[in-house]
């Protein structure tokens, strides 16, 4: 059987259906191999979040190529589905397979090989392009949502499922809605049964994820107390067994006080939440396209803070947004610092063709970027240490993943349901018995690392 190579970029509902696309072969007795090596097929699947994205998608895609020229090289995703022209120039490419296609990856280039043997395994060159394929849907008009489910994940402790794809909010910055679609969820039962195979597999967490998973079982428009999100939470705590359950990206505007309460009835939900925020002045969330203000932000922040004691908040900021002043900047960062975070995700704005941002006047300079993200990192690294302190000296359970020298001890590091890094020294742990997996309790009481507090059982 042949060798088949896979390279995963962006977020993380990329690498759940990377995931589905490697057990697919897997399951049909291909041989799966390092994207390092050589091999007989390589699959990237692509981002396109930003230029850079777009960059790294074609370096990979071109190593490949240069790794094995006969090889077959597959582009997956959304650097094709957001340049199917460009994609179909590229030698590097034989096969360019776009959004809600990669369930069908594997009849799609087994199609393929059956036509390069028929041809005489011709290669691929400027005066042959009749191998070349491409499969790429009109994503902006499809309402089917691509079903996948995974019996395992890369993560042996924890495993992503996929609810929900697409995206209905057109942020001036972003290219996401014209490459992943409108939104399209997951039918409920569909993925409470893969909750539950998960569990039996051995899984102790799993996180929901989606493209917005704040638009689960709506239609459509942006109201979002129609959204079905706290009833698949309760569905998978009740029915399944699961000991956590994780929540990816939030939208802000799903935060209610109904919301709060529904969410507290569910144990095994971690009382962490990441809701993206992109900048803390008003003037700036409004050339962004983004639907709600500071103020109403922040509302959001203390709802979750009333509801649920210390619970972990993280974003996401974007600094040097056209046209941001200093004042503006200023404004963020005051902001930010008033809030106070777990962690900040802290981006350099990157102009992207194709979104209304890339066209606006005022682009910032790198170096000035550079300064401003600096700031804000160091702002989380303070903020983040203050979060880690307000644990210390508190009960907390640690779901253990792996195995860690630290300071010449060897420790089993994992994260409390907050996401603190913890880590508990092995002379502390029965001795003959599978560390990895375990859930933990004691009681947190120092720094062994600046992102990583000691926990004593």
């Amino acid at each position: 059987m042949k060798s088949i190579a896979f390279h995963n970029l962006g977020c993380k509902v990329n690498g759940y259906e990377m995931e589905y696309m490697q057990q697919a072969f897997r399951e049909k007795g291909y041989h799966i191999v390092p994207f390092d090596e050589k091999a007989d097929i390589y699959v990237i699947n692509t981002c396109t979040v930003t230029n850079i994205a777009d960059r790294k998608s074609r370096q990979m895609l071109h190593r490949a190529k240069a790794r094995n020229p006969e090889a077959v090289v597959a582009a997956v995703g959304c650097y094709v589905q957001a340049g199917k022209e460009e994609a179909l120039k590229d030698m590097s490419i034989d096969l360019a397979i776009g959004n809600n296609r990669k369930k069908d990856l594997l009849p799609i280039l087994e199609e393929y090989l059956s036509r390069r043997e028929e041809k005489g395994d011709v290669q691929k060159g400027e005066e042959d392009k009749t191998l070349q394929g491409t499969t790429i849907i009109d994503i902006n008009r499809t309402a089917e949502y691509e079903d996948m489910e995974i019996s395992a994940a890369a993560e042996h402790t924890r495993a992503f499922v996929k609810v929900q794809d697409g995206c209905n909010q057109f942020c001036s910055y972003c290219i996401i809605p014209y490459v992943r679609g409108r939104i399209r969820s997951r039918e409920l039962e569909d993925a409470v049964e893969e909750v539950k195979r998960l569990k039996e597999a051995g899984y102790r967490e799993i996180v929901l994820t989606g493209i917005h998973l704040s638009s689960y079982g709506m239609s459509g428009g942006n109201d979002f107390s129609r959204s079905r999100l706290p009833e698949l939470i309760r569905a998978v705590g009740e029915r399944t067994g699961i000991e956590r359950i994780r929540l990816g990206s939030l939208e802000p505007r799903i935060i209610t006080g109904e919301f709060v309460r529904e969410l507290k009835e569910v144990p095994a939900l971690c009382p962490h939440f990441h809701l993206s925020l992109q900048s803390g002045c008003n003037s700036v969330l409004k050339r962004m396209n983004r639907k709600y203000s500071a103020e109403e932000y922040y509302e959001k922040v203390c709802m979750l803070r009333e509801g649920f004691d210390h619970p972990a908040i993280t974003t996401d900021v974007i600094v040097g947004f056209p046209g941001e002043s200093e004042e503006e900047f200023q404004e963020t960062r005051d902001f930010l610092g008033r809030t106070g975070f777990y962690e900040m995700h802290v981006f350099k704005y990157s102009r992207r063709k194709g979104t209304v941002a890339a066209a606006m006047e005022g682009q910032i300079p790198e170096a000035v970027k550079g300064r401003r993200s600096g700031e804000l990192l160091a702002l989380d690294k303070e903020m983040s240490r203050k979060y880690r302190e307000m644990h210390l000296h508190k009960q907390a359970e640690i779901l253990l993943e792996e195995e860690k020298e630290i300071g010449g001890e060897r420790c089993q590091i994992g994260f409390t349901k907050e996401y603190i890094r913890a880590a508990v020294p092995l002379k502390d742990l029965p001795e003959g018995e599978k560390l990895s997996g375990r859930i933990v309790k004691g009681e947190l009481t120092g720094f062994l690392e600046p992102d990583i507090l000691r926990i004593c059982l």
